[in-house]
């Protein structure tokens, strides 16, 4: 499929006439503006007929699922693997900036405080989300004339996850009513004994030990357990294994986010486009069923979309959103004499960059790691290895970096 946008920069329908495409561009009465999805603009004043398309989106926490459909056809769709890693990121800040401030400067009273937080504020894990959403949906507008939206948006009751038969005023009486503070609710419900030793270290001093880091894990009760004095520090040590029964329990992340962000995410939608409405998961997945087809994100966006039966062309697109540029100047890791390494490569390196899209033996791939000696990390979005070291006179440049990389996929 070949994307067309007029003279003016307004989108039309696409083509999959390859050849006339071909005497465009060759008689310059077209040029390509974009390699993927496969773009062109014409030259020349054409007619302005579109019709009827239909966006559909599967929101989420960790992927999008995009569908524009016309009636009985399927014409883009794409799968958008967004960011997990800004809050292992804010944490690392975090507690670089307190070491540094514990070593290089005197004490000072918190001035957190002070500081005021606008109207709708949203976490940085969040709004980074919210704001691909919003990006990959004005991208889609760019290239095709879309004239409905469509909007899968889920609403998940933590508690009744938790306890099924919670009603009424029990949802305002939550698991640790009546206890002071988060560690005291950990060591009333372990009993106040050890969940490692079961006591027979005689340890009267109890601590309360996180499961997963605190950085990443934070201070909820599910990821929180008592442990004695002997075993917690034994653990640190590495003299001491917890038994295989001990995990965290079931984290509500996804469902959190999505609970936070479905109603600014859909306001924002509105703002910016006329035709916007919602759906929710259990119509998706009974259209989905009916229709015999299989779960992934763009085919769920497609049954979103109200063109369920839409035949599809045989492709998708793979999105996946990366870091702009990497600000942690020194590593966390200390060498021999308390040296840290520096964290930051060149912005170049042989005219290549990080995530550059490059052609290496007819393969279309992306270079996931580079040396000052020249040799590229060449892989595919999905993490498949092309090769780790290849010489940059081997490659071929075809796309510089963008925020978000894209590849096209085969589907059945």
């Amino acid at each position: 499929m070949i994307y067309v946008i007029s003279k003016n920069g307004q989108p039309l329908m696409p083509t999959e006439n390859h050849a006339k495409v071909r005497i465009l561009l060759k008689t310059k009465k077209a040029k390509v503006i974009k390699r993927c999805p496969f773009t062109i603009q014409l030259a020349y004043n054409s007619t302005n007929y579109t019709q009827e398309i239909t966006l559909g989106v599967d929101a989420g926490s960790k992927h999008i699922g995009l569908s524009a459909t016309t009636k009985d056809k399927v014409l883009f769709e794409s799968d958008v693997e967004l960011r997990n890693d800004i809050v292992d990121n804010l944490s690392t800040r975090r507690q670089n900036r307190r070491a540094r401030r514990n070593r290089k400067t005197r004490y000072r009273k918190i001035r957190f405080d002070n500081r005021r937080r606008k109207d709708g504020w949203l976490a940085p894990s969040v709004q980074n989300k919210v704001d691909t959403h919003l990006t990959v949906i004005r991208k889609a507008h760019e290239m095709l004339p879309i004239e409905k939206i469509i909007v899968e948006v889920a609403s998940f009751d933590i508690q009744k996850i938790k306890n099924p038969t919670i009603s009424g005023t029990e949802y305002q009486q939550g698991e640790q009513l009546d206890f002071w503070n988060v560690r005291e609710y950990v060591l009333f419900r372990d009993g106040h004994v050890c969940q490692c030793c079961k006591g027979k270290s005689k340890d009267k001093i109890l601590n309360v030990h996180h499961i997963e880091s605190r950085k990443t894990g934070g201070d909820a009760p599910n990821n929180l357990i008592t442990l004695c004095e002997t075993c917690h520090s034994g653990y640190h040590k590495g003299m001491v294994k917890l038994p295989k029964t001990i995990h965290r329990g079931m984290p509500f992340r996804d469902a959190t986010f999505m609970g936070i962000m479905r109603w600014s995410f859909y306001n924002k939608l509105k703002e910016m486009y006329p035709n916007v409405s919602l759906t929710y998961g259990y119509i998706t997945k009974n259209t989905r069923i009916k229709n015999s087809l299989p779960k992934d994100h763009y085919i769920d966006a497609r049954c979103i979309s109200g063109n369920s039966k839409a035949v599809s062309h045989g492709t998708a697109y793979y999105q996946k959103k990366v870091r702009c540029h990497n600000r942690q100047i020194h590593k966390n890791t200390f060498l021999k004499g308390g040296i840290r390494k520096r964290n930051q490569a060149p912005y170049e390196v042989m005219g290549f960059r990080l995530y550059d899209k490059v052609k290496w033996k007819a393969q279309n791939c992306f270079i996931f790691g580079r040396r000052s000696t020249g040799r590229m990390d060449l892989r595919l979005l999905d993490g498949t290895k092309v090769n780790a070291s290849v010489g940059y006179k081997n490659l071929k440049l075809l796309e510089m970096r963008k925020n978000t990389l894209i590849e096209i996929r085969k589907v059945g």
